[in-house]
């Protein structure tokens, strides 16, 4: 499926919805949620023990059957892409409709299988060696409110392609539509010839049962995708863990870039799913010698810039000492503005404040369609004050430049695990961009965008002085 397929599909589910008369309705309450789904467990034992089950018998699946599985995945969610962005919007209170069924999408068709898993073979005088990737077994995944449905497919068919079998525990805000999510996945599994409860869940998610699932005796790897807290929880659970952590995504913008595009990628990128996505534009460095037209074209883009006074009561409104307000996360820019008194045109997809370098609209992850922009003196200040806002966290970062040392300059002193150039934050994800997408993008842990070679461990095999063929 290329992009315009996507977004073709994509506009004719939002104009079905706007036919219907709203973009998020309450959750479905189909047969799914009726009874026992597949793969939802009450308690966690049961679910790690049925994830025990599954993988042995996955491990004993042929490739060719794997393969018929994982795109078994992956069209279930296209066929519920629409349910899922609604009802992920109407649980969690999160993002927009339309972004989410983007994101779904891209997930179910960008996310690497089984071809990414590349045998390697070395022969010579002594004979032939053969490395592989093995499965871990049973994973334990800890998933965000922010991106729930899409990091769950993601993961879901990594970890798969792997060998493995998994265990959610889902944020509680997105347990519904998580768990309604992991019941459809399982129903295609086993009707397309694989195990049951391959991927399980607990229907009551919480704190303390992320916390088991660290602990539990039968997990065998930890992958988390969230804040700083459930980071530092996997990392010390003496386990392995792969643990996608924060971010806080600058976007320099120097004097030979092409500001209107520029402007275009900026607002595109801050406002996708109003700015709940890990990778996407958080604040603006942008050399003072095209400040002011790279703020007129972030307007016409569909940006306001907030002024005056009205900067103080938009951070009042929005910062809870030095962090995002809970209750302004993910909401429309239109929403916040009407809040904090301010009259914006109606489409607004993002607000914006020319501040200083220590503003909370530049230190702090928002996560919601509200980011600072800073006038820099040349592009080496706006690439140092781009490298303190983004606080070592070695995410993403964006460059708007047609000159290659700058480029260059950049990416070697950002150091993120993901870096565009001339893009939307989002292109690094492989959406109007190149390359394979992911959810849960190890920073912390140093895998970046993982894939299912994320989710297994390297096997070697030797046979000694035979099968060097030539």
């Amino acid at each position: 499926m290329n992009e315009a397929q996507l977004n073709a599909i994509v506009e004719q589910v939002v104009l079905r919805l706007t036919n219907q008369g709203g973009t998020a309705k309450s959750p479905s309450r189909g047969p799914a949620l009726i009874g026992k789904r597949p793969g939802v467990f009450d308690d966690l034992d049961s679910a790690v023990d049925a994830a025990t089950k599954a993988q042995a018998q996955w491990s004993a699946t042929t490739l060719d059957t794997r393969a018929v599985v994982i795109e078994a995945m992956r069209q279930v969610t296209r066929d519920h892409v629409e349910e899922l962005a609604r009802d992920a919007v109407a649980e969690t209170k999160l993002g927009n409709v339309k972004d989410k069924l983007q994101k779904n999408l891209l997930c179910a068709n960008k996310t690497p299988g089984i071809e990414i898993l590349r045998p390697l073979a070395y022969s010579g005088d002594h004979g032939l060696m053969l490395t592989e990737r093995a499965p871990f077994g049973v994973i334990g995944a800890i998933t965000p409110s922010t991106n729930p449905t899409e990091t769950i497919i993601n993961n879901a068919i990594g970890m798969v392609s792997g060998g493995n079998s998994v265990v959610f525990n889902c944020h509680p805000s997105a347990k519904q539509v998580c768990a309604r999510f992991i019941a459809w996945l399982n129903e295609a599994i086993v009707a397309a010839g694989g195990p049951a409860n391959l991927i399980t869940t607990i229907a009551e998610p919480s704190i303390e049962s992320a916390g088991a699932l660290m602990k539990h005796k039968g997990i065998r790897l930890i992958v988390v995708t969230g804040g700083p807290a459930v980071v530092k929880a996997a990392m010390n659970s003496g386990k392995r863990a792969i643990a996608a952590g924060p971010g806080n995504p600058p976007a320099v913008v120097d004097e030979t870039a092409h500001v209107a595009q520029a402007a275009k990628d900026i607002v595109d990128g801050a406002s996708l799913d109003n700015n709940i996505v890990c990778i996407v534009e958080k604040e603006v460095m942008a050399v003072a010698s095209i400040a002011d037209q790279l703020k007129s074209e972030m307007q016409k883009a569909g940006a306001y810039e907030v002024t005056g006074s009205a900067i103080n009561a938009l951070e009042k409104l929005v910062v809870d000492d030095g962090h995002p307000a809970r209750d302004w996360v993910g909401k429309d820019a239109t929403k916040i503005a009407e809040a904090a008194g301010l009259k914006v045109p109606a489409g607004t997809r993002l607000l914006f404040a020319e501040v200083d370098q220590m503003h909370p609209f530049v230190q702090a992850e928002l996560l919601m369609p509200v980011i600072g922009f800073v006038r820099k003196k040349n592009v080496e200040d706006a690439i140092a004050g781009a490298l303190q806002a983004e606080h070592g966290f070695g995410h993403t970062a964006t460059m708007h430049s047609t000159n290659i040392d700058h480029l260059h300059e950049m990416a070697k002193v950002i150091n993120t695990s993901i870096f565009v150039k001339n893009g939307p934050s989002f292109a690094g994800l492989g959406m109007r961009g190149e390359g394979y997408t992911s959810f849960t993008i190890a920073s912390p842990t140093g895998e970046g965008l993982t894939t299912a070679v994320s989710f297994t461990r390297e096997r070697r095999c030797t046979l000694k002085d035979s099968f060097r063929i030539i």
